[in-house]
């Protein structure tokens, strides 16, 4: 048994629910083994419970009174494999992140990385309402807060990386991961894997030329591509995403003017963003009532080619100097 609470449910709640749903089951002969009461899979601040029955067997039972330790669920005491320790104690016994060693170059970029992820806030908080409004109308409306949640995270923990000397390639990675975690739904996800691939083709040794600037906008999409399975026509943030990688690695390609390559590609994904409205969607959750979204622009799609629009400025900083002086 699981009784789960969708985000904004109180716990006390929950468990006076529970004190009803128990001696139901109970007097219905059923055997109730280990039950879970909590948040387990939530959607953001959604109101509302789930109530999940599944009836074990005898290879079941012990898989699901065995000990586990994930970062979603834990029960008992799971024993952990020793890794790579990515946190290490101080003299004060706090906390203290250990990041890879970076150049002076990278870590001056990653101030205009943290610049540009700080644009990325404001222009979604601005926007927060009006991605809540086109998502609920085939969806259930969370697409902005969600985002807003995600960049918040996102610009904390870029902060603090760049904050402990972190270079470019961590600063975004470390965005990334915290994007991820705490903005829930699949947006989050992609855009969590998208940052992380983005700062991992960057590294953290130099400030990205156009060639470097390139790859790094590649991956992004090949990590989103590859993690989503959606494709132009689906409805979906892919729909502006590709335009613009497309767009960016051929100009940046002919013209080797990361500035330039970016606003143009950042227009496309706006065109792209904007042609969606015409579409019926194929995948997510809009996709049973697939009717009703015709006519609305696909909210990711919009929010990542608004996103791409306000951080190229700070992401190409130097290469808009290096083309003024030229």
């Amino acid at each position: 048994m699981i009784l789960n609470g969708l985000g904004s449910t109180k716990h006390e709640e929950l468990f006076v629910l529970w004190l009803t749903v128990a001696p139901l089951l109970r007097a219905a002969g059923y055997t109730l083994v280990m039950p879970e009461v909590g948040e387990l899979v939530t959607s953001l601040d959604m109101s509302g419970v789930s109530l999940t029955i599944t009836w074990l067997d005898d290879e079941l039972e012990p898989l699901w009174t065995s000990p586990a330790e994930t970062p979603a669920y834990r029960r008992g005491t799971a024993a952990m494999q020793s890794g790579v320790a990515l946190v290490e104690e101080d003299f004060d016994g706090g906390a203290t992140v250990a990041y890879q060693e970076a150049t002076a170059d990278s870590r001056a970029f990653a101030a205009d990385c943290v610049a540009a992820l700080e644009s990325a806030r404001e222009a979604l908080h601005e926007a927060e309402a009006l991605l809540g409004d086109m998502d609920a109308v085939a969806g259930d409306g969370d697409h902005g807060r969600g985002m807003v949640r995600g960049i918040d995270a996102a610009c904390a923990a870029a902060s603090e990386a760049m904050a402990g000397g972190a270079g470019a390639g961590a600063v975004l990675s470390a965005a990334g991961d915290a994007w991820a975690d705490r903005a829930g739904g699949t947006s989050g996800v992609l855009w969590g894997a998208g940052l992380r691939a983005f700062g991992e083709s960057l590294g953290n040794d130099q400030v990205p030329g156009p060639a470097e600037f390139g790859a790094a906008v590649t991956a992004f999409s090949d990590r989103i591509t590859g993690l989503g399975k959606a494709e132009i026509g689906d409805k979906t943030m892919v729909d502006a995403l590709l335009p613009f990688a497309g767009t960016f690695t051929r100009m940046v390609s002919e013209r080797g003017n990361p500035s330039l390559a970016w606003t143009e590609a950042a227009r496309a994904a706006t065109s792209a963003a904007e042609a969606t409205a015409s579409l019926r969607p194929l995948k997510g959750r809009a996709r049973p009532l697939a009717d009703k979204s015709v006519g609305t622009a696909d909210p990711g799609a919009t929010s990542l080619a608004m996103i791409f629009t306000v951080m190229g400025p700070h992401l190409t900083a130097v290469h808009q100097t290096a083309a003024a002086v030229s």
